[in-house]
């Protein structure tokens, strides 16, 4: 009996009018894969154009249609790339058919595909207004249907994310990947669980892994293999110049070169500093960031910021070097104990509150902490973060609404030592002040109700110091000649940036918190 071998997943690119499907045909084409192009094909199928195909037979004829022949084509499709029509994905056989395939959204905005599209015969664009009502129909399925997002850019974006989509694949069940693009470089950001161990490593070169002494020990093992380990006590007494010195030359002891680069294993802890040392060593080596904790995986593993502590602030001294790529194994948070991880999604909180809209929405109703339920979340937080630096890699302007919550929380942790609070429960006491400072009294009430039923604190210990969080607040490294800027919120998706508060009004938001 002869047995038919098991089909290899396509690749398949969806996504609006315009966003550059046929360019990313193209570079599939050049890494060697066969391609098909959905629009010739229906063309073949009708005898005809397709503007003439949805004039004279009319739109549900046309879309009947497609569903026959692109459902069919990826239930029978054995590797290669298929780029599909803006339209295809409101079929149900097709949004079925692509299941097992590797999924790629090519992202476009509304503006810049009917400034793409505006000049051609397509049926259904004929003015701005119909490009941007057909692409927020369409946006909740690429959205739902997309293992792998590419924002938009130039003509070679696809080409210089190949690799990884290819490799994507090969990647534990689950996994989603985001490309991210700043002004600095771009690299493969990839979430979901079992990733550690598994799938294909994102850069060649030998490995030198910087981690803590507990994560280490969990996890070390399954990134071999690798040329040295350098361990770091866990916390945040490891963030010093001092520590940083130390890393830099057991590095340089272990023949380290330019061609090797850096795995930074651990939370926000490590990711700062091993991010900061890569940095420096033999003026720049990459990083890959491997973050274990919630509040790595939701925020701080993404957008370069690399840095440690000095005994005059928090993160006084530090340098933007963007990873080489994020892996962020989901499934590493089952290991984190409860407060860990309710500290940590704090940031996926304030994440919430920044976005607004559905990710504000999912992160108010999430009910329980665990790795499965969290995933999802953990990557709609990275890629809210991604187009954050996008927009603003150096911190010009719209990246410093990250810091919500971050002015008086840091405040919090440097007057208690870094020792009383998790980094997130310092941020969550930080959110309150802000929301007080904002204004909007029934929204910090929302709040604090959500940190309270996750087990966070919304007092402040009597033992730390108002003036000393105070005194610390006024020396947060973003203060300008004009004074401490605070980010304030309206309400949720619209924060603003650079809010000088009076003093007063900070020591009642501060003291507010005392209970």
């Amino acid at each position: 009996m002869a047995f038919r071998s098991v089909m290899r997943p396509a690749l398949v690119f969806i996504g609006f009018m315009g966003a550059g499907k046929s360019t990313a045909l193209s570079a599939a084409r050049e890494a060697g894969l066969e391609t098909v192009e959905i629009d010739a094909l229906m063309e073949e199928a009708f005898g005809k154009p397709i503007r003439d195909a949805f004039e004279e037979d009319g739109e549900a004829a046309f879309r009947a249609r497609e569903a026959e022949v692109v459902g069919s084509l990826l239930e029978e499709a054995d590797g290669g790339a298929i780029a599909l029509g803006g339209g295809s994905v409101l079929s149900e056989r097709v949004r079925e058919a692509l299941d097992r395939h590797t999924v790629v959204w090519l992202q476009v905005g509304a503006d810049q595909a009917w400034e793409r599209i505006a000049r051609s015969d397509r049926p259904l664009a004929t003015s701005a207004e119909d490009v941007a009502r057909l692409l927020g129909e369409r946006l909740p399925h690429y959205e739902g249907l997309a293992d792998a997002i590419v924002p938009p850019g130039d003509r070679e974006v696809v080409a210089r994310a190949m690799p990884s989509l290819l490799a994507l694949a090969g990647m534990p069940s689950g996994t989603k990947m985001l490309w991210a693009a700043s002004a600095s470089g771009e690299y493969p950001v990839l979430v979901g669980p079992g990733l550690l161990g598994e799938g294909e490593w994102p850069l060649s070169g030998r490995r030198f892994c910087i981690t803590d002494t507990v994560v280490g020990a969990l996890y070390a093992e399954r990134l071999e293999p690798l040329a040295a380990r350098v361990a770091v006590a866990p916390g945040e007494s490891a963030k010093t110049m001092a520590e940083a010195e130390r890393v830099l030359r057991d590095l340089a002891r272990a023949g380290m070169t330019r061609e090797d680069h850096v795995v930074a294993l651990g939370g926000g802890v490590v990711g700062d500093l091993a991010g900061f040392c890569a940095r420096l060593y033999q003026r720049g080596v990459p990083v890959v960031q491997v973050p274990t904790t919630l509040v790595a995986q939701v925020d701080s593993a993404y957008g370069g910021k690399t840095g440690v502590d000095l005994p005059e602030g928090k993160n006084y001294a530090g340098a933007y070097h963007l990873p080489a790529a994020v892996m962020a194994d989901t499934s590493t948070l089952a290991t984190l104990p409860a407060e860990e991880l309710a500290a940590g999604f704090v940031e996926l909180l304030k994440t919430g509150l920044l976005a607004g809209g559905e990710l504000w929405e999912r992160a108010r109703a999430l009910e329980s902490l665990d790795p499965e339920s969290l995933a999802p979340l953990v990557f709609a937080c990275a890629r809210f973060k991604c187009e954050v630096v996008a927009a603003d890699e150096r911190d010009a302007g719209l990246r410093a609404v990250l810091n919500l919550g971050h002015t008086v929380g840091h405040g919090i942790e440097a007057a208690s030592g870094y020792e009383r609070y998790r980094h997130g429960e310092a941020i969550g006491l930080g959110l309150l002040a802000a929301l007080r400072l904002s204004g909007v009294p029934e929204l910090r009430e929302e709040v604090e109700s959500i940190l309270r039923h996750q087990g966070l604190p919304v007092a402040l210990d009597p033992a730390v110091d108002v003036d000393a969080t105070l005194a610390a607040l006024e020396r947060d490294k973003k203060r300008t000649a004009a004074g401490v800027g605070f980010v304030l919120l309206s309400e949720p998706g619209k924060p603003r940036t650079g809010e000088l508060v009076e003093p007063a009004k900070v020591r009642a938001a501060v003291e507010e918190l005392y209970g």
